[in-house]
């Protein structure tokens, strides 16, 4: 299994590098096939979210970015131990106005069958399934 980092996904989804983007792409068209076994971390996809959806770098819209890392994070050859996690995180972060992270928060809540939690932050308060306290 290998580990695939942040700038593999950017230079791959970007083309900003074509020789790199090629490479990248060699690399996650093994992963399709299965010829190969890759891996990364939620905080990799939240940086690539981050990295993509950046006014000063790349800019793209929420529903570009999800249509984007969607398929790569469904590649055969790619385990995620938290795939339907993610998954869903990049649903709502398209749907609702809130950073990747709190989506990812959310997602997790769900998972786990969790509506109340503690937190200063009003962004989740238009997630109408969840609700949010203040301590």
């Amino acid at each position: 299994m290998h580990f695939v980092d942040t700038n593999i996904f950017i230079r791959h989804l970007t083309g900003d590098d074509p020789i790199k983007a090629q490479a990248c792409y060699e690399l996650f068209k093994r992963a399709a096939t299965d010829t190969i076994t890759l891996t990364t971390t939620e905080a990799v996809i939240a940086e690539v979210v981050f990295v993509l959806s950046s006014k000063r770098l790349y800019n793209l819209p929420r529903q570009r970015i999800r249509e984007l890392l969607y398929p790569l994070l469904n590649l055969k050859g790619f385990q995620l131990p938290q795939r339907p996690t993610l998954l869903r995180a990049l649903d709502l972060y398209e749907l609702y106005n809130l950073d990747f992270e709190d989506t990812l928060v959310i997602a997790h809540m769900e998972r786990q069958n969790l509506k109340d939690m503690y937190s200063y932050d009003r962004g989740f308060d238009k997630i109408p399934e969840i609700i949010r306290h203040e301590p």
